[in-house]
């Protein structure tokens, strides 16, 4: 086997627990010859994906000036071969400084390149990019034009941030009072409003990921029909669903991703309607693993090690997500909170019966 290191940064967050958890499993599964030895970062020791890793590193926000020195460091000092990153705030100074931090430590920063990240992360420029290239997207405006749109559209409409992500800032407003307040809302958290076409139905969400290899082409791609909780998707149906998974290839391939995606998107007469494209891995990594598609294993091993993947079968389930917990004793937060990092941690989650 084959030992690889790898950083996972942000590891409070859920979409870096989810890494996390696809990494042990492509341990546990064995399914190819690479066995990960994961290490961990966040700002915080009550991050608990520190204690989940083989090693747990406490490092600076990424605001912080020292930031990308300070991953650097840690990259070289622990022999990284490569680094996912665990959150939308990191998601672009870690694409922009790649050159950088492949140059000194030869670690692979497994981001989107930064065009993709930047369309991406601005749902109006994701907006413009799907109608340029006439992908079926939802329809969306900016306030300046708003009255254009609501004449158009009607009430009621989606006010949500064009920077933002889950479910901060997202209103569902129904008349010009209520799109005043959400505006102003927004502007005040320091974002930028975006009007946006509402769509019916709870039962009609899918998202779609996707892993683009290096050549370009379509390594594996798994839809889902999810119901959200908080932001987060908490029950799935993961089928086919072929019409949905067809057209956010198309979309993926279009915008020249390279590494994971997924594609956000509602059904109106059984066609989909794109609403928003994450460049990055998904908070559902883990479910899409356990169905068959392991994203963080499948970008790895292609861009990393340059196998040729292409996985087209996955197993059809309903997820349903629940709480669990992580339990670390209080004398190695402690020691987690002074000396910066965890090795050998004695955390644990209870067998329960």
């Amino acid at each position: 086997m084959k030992k690889s290191n790898v950083l996972v940064t942000a590891s409070g967050g859920i979409v870096s627990q989810g890494i996390i958890k696809c990494l042990k499993l492509a341990n546990k599964q064995k399914k190819s010859d690479v066995n990960y030895k994961i290490f961990a970062t966040d700002a915080s020791a009550k991050a608990p994906g520190l204690y989940r890793a083989d090693e747990g590193i406490l490092v600076p926000p990424v605001t912080a000036p020292n930031y990308l020195d300070f991953i650097t460091k840690t990259c070289i000092e622990k022999k990284i071969m490569a680094i996912f990153i665990g959150s939308d705030e990191e998601l672009l100074p870690l694409t922009r400084a790649r050159q950088e931090i492949e140059s000194k430590t030869g670690a692979v920063v497994l981001s989107n390149p930064v065009d993709v990240v930047s369309k991406a992360g601005d749902k109006w420029k994701t907006y413009e990019f799907l109608r340029e290239n006439g992908l079926p997207c939802a329809e969306s405006s900016l306030p300046y034009d708003k009255d254009v749109f609501i004449k158009e559209q009607g009430f009621p409409i989606v006010v949500k941030p064009r920077e933002g992500h889950g479910s901060l800032h997202f209103y569902i407003v129904h008349n010009a009072r209520e799109l005043d307040n959400a505006e102003n809302a927004i502007r005040n958290a320091g974002w930028r409003p975006l009007l946006q076409e509402y769509i019916k139905g709870d039962d009609s969400e899918f998202t779609t990921g996707i892993t683009i290899g290096y050549d370009g082409k379509v390594m594996s791609s798994i839809s889902m029909k999810k119901t959200l909780k908080g932001g987060q998707t908490y029950r799935a149906f993961i089928d086919n669903f072929k019409n949905i998974r067809r057209s956010a290839e198309q979309v993926a391939v279009k915008i020249k991703a390279i590494g994971a995606i997924n594609i956000q998107a509602k059904t109106v007469n059984e066609k989909p309607k794109i609403f928003e494209i994450n460049a990055r891995f998904s908070a559902t990594s883990p479910l899409r693993a356990v169905a068959g598609i392991n994203e963080p294993d499948i970008v790895f091993r292609n861009i990393v090690l340059g196998e040729n993947i292409k996985i087209k079968e996955y197993k059809k389930l309903v997820c349903m997500r629940y709480w669990n917990e992580v339990y670390v004793p209080y004398t190695t937060y402690k020691k987690v909170e002074h000396r910066k990092k965890v090795e050998h941690s004695d955390a644990f989650i209870p067998e329960y019966f």
